[in-house]
């Protein structure tokens, strides 16, 4: 039984185990795909921003007065096929032009100005050139895109604060920077996050690809945000997650108690019919004895043989007593009849009844008041009692003294019993009130059913009292017993 529930405890281990970290994994894949959700839709929204930038920037240029393209097909030296482009933009510098150092865009009134006076001012015109082989580019278009964005850097010069400020607008907070990239691009690159703490992601465009430029956006993604969205799905898996967990360690721990349970009522029944034999092996012996007319004829005899025949008979009905009381489902089912006791008699006559094993000293000392009187139930308050006494001697060295006492407050009494036994382990403290338990210390060395104390604190709090203990090992106990009054 032992291996089954050590391979049980196993098991259950592995299975919570399992089940957390497939929870984790599951919550980790979760959390990786909103990230990539947030990715795609922010690259998608700098997607956007980026067109309405270079809307605007054609808008706002400084004005163009003639540009051509041109697209030439060809084969190269080994026979594959290549593309060329060329591109001249003549473009009218209208600063210089109107005497306007800083950067800006032109005015309305100020590029009208400028048509005026064109003509007059060739010498302001600057004309750029440049010829590209473009043969990596995927398509004709692109490439006729990649001019018209040549021709749109001329006009209007890309920069970081044109295209942050649109992306603030977006609620997207992003570090820019301009680049001259190691080939041609001809489309945006984006760069996914490498790190869960604190991630972040890259997308590098070009807007002049011509000329090898492009812009470069840092974005860090807003955690709390994603925490935020997936709270809801944390603290159902963290609830799922503890309350499978409790149910399989309440499992366990019931199948430990059942075959804890299990193991105490096979020992209790080995142990009863132990302590049964006893009693009737004593009866038979008597028996016997009064079967035979000699030993009848001596009266010492006679009499020693009444008396362990009472004592054995006394044994059996204390015995079932405790069965009957201890099977009651509750301490309210317990009939009591209610009288007023003269405590201090009741013990001593407990102390005249106690057996004194040979071989041992036992000194029982009565220090409760000879007038002291208590409301409870005679018979149960003499087995408590005797209980407690006998408890005393059977665990206790070759000398014990036992001392009851009692006093009175308010509403209730407190009778105490102490000894300077053997003690009680702590590790037994919390568990010498339930029913067939027996200490290590005790286990095997004394006889016993477990039922001793159970059956005290049962009949204590059929009372509506309360009892409690106090030992060390080594030096003794004493048992305190609270009674309402």
């Amino acid at each position: 039984m032992k291996k089954n529930i050590k391979t049980l405890y196993i098991v259950t281990i592995i299975a919570i185990l399992t089940f957390l970290g497939m929870q984790v994994y599951w919550l980790y894949g979760r959390y990786e795909y909103s990230l990539r959700e947030y990715e795609h839709h922010a690259e998608a929204v700098i997607a956007d921003v980026l067109v309405e930038y270079n809307k605007e920037r054609d808008k706002k240029g400084v004005g163009q007065i003639n540009t051509s393209y041109s697209l030439s097909h060809g084969v190269d030296s080994i026979g594959n096929a290549s593309r060329k482009v060329t591109v001249s933009s003549s473009v009218l510098n209208g600063r210089k032009l109107l005497g306007i150092n800083e950067e800006r865009n032109l005015t309305d009134e100020e590029i009208e100005r400028l048509v005026e006076i064109v003509t007059d001012s060739l010498q302001h015109v600057e004309e750029k050139k440049l010829s590209v082989d473009a043969s990596t580019a995927p398509s004709d278009g692109i490439a006729w895109a990649a001019m018209r964005n040549f021709d749109l850097e001329v006009k209007s010069p890309f920069t970081i604060q044109g295209v942050d400020s649109l992306l603030k607008n977006e609620n997207i907070n992003a570090e820019i920077s301009l680049t001259i990239t190691d080939s041609l691009m001809w489309k945006p690159i984006a760069f996914g996050h490498e790190s869960l703490i604190n991630p972040l992601f890259k997308v590098i465009s070009p807007y002049s690809e011509l000329e090898r430029k492009a812009v470069v956006i840092e974005c860090r993604i807003p955690t709390a945000d994603i925490f935020r969205e997936l709270s809801w799905t944390l603290v159902l898996a963290f609830v799922l997650s503890l309350f499978l967990s409790v149910c399989l360690i309440w499992q366990i721990s019931t199948i430990v108690k059942l075959s804890r349970l299990d193991k105490m009522r096979n020992s209790f029944i080995t142990t009863m019919i132990h302590e049964l034999k006893r009693p009737i092996s004593t009866l038979k012996m008597c028996m016997s004895g009064l079967g035979s007319e000699r030993m009848l004829e001596d009266a010492v005899v006679r009499t020693e043989l009444l008396t362990e025949t009472r004592n054995a008979l006394d044994n059996l009905s204390a015995y079932f007593s405790k069965l009957r009381d201890i099977t009651f489902n509750n301490v309210e089912q317990i009939p009591l009849n209610i009288q007023n006791v003269n405590l201090h008699d009741l013990f001593d006559t407990v102390a005249r009844a106690t057996v004194h094993p040979s071989g041992k000293t036992v000194i029982i000392k009565n220090n409760i008041d000879t007038e002291f009187i208590v409301s409870a139930d005679r018979s149960h308050l003499y087995n408590i009692l005797n209980n407690l006494v006998e408890n005393a001697i059977k665990y206790s060295g070759s000398e014990v003294e036992i001392n009851a006492s009692a006093t009175e407050s308010v509403g209730f009494v407190e009778l105490m019993v102490n000894d300077n036994g053997n003690g009680i382990p702590s590790g037994d403290l919390k568990h010498i009130f339930q029913r067939f338990y027996r200490g290590k210390a005790s286990a095997g060395e004394q006889p016993g059913m477990g039922l001793g104390l159970s059956y005290v604190k049962l009949l204590v709090e059929a009372h509506g009292g309360h009892i409690s203990v106090d030992s060390f090992e080594g030096i003794g106990s004493c048992f305190t017993i609270k009674l309402p009054q």
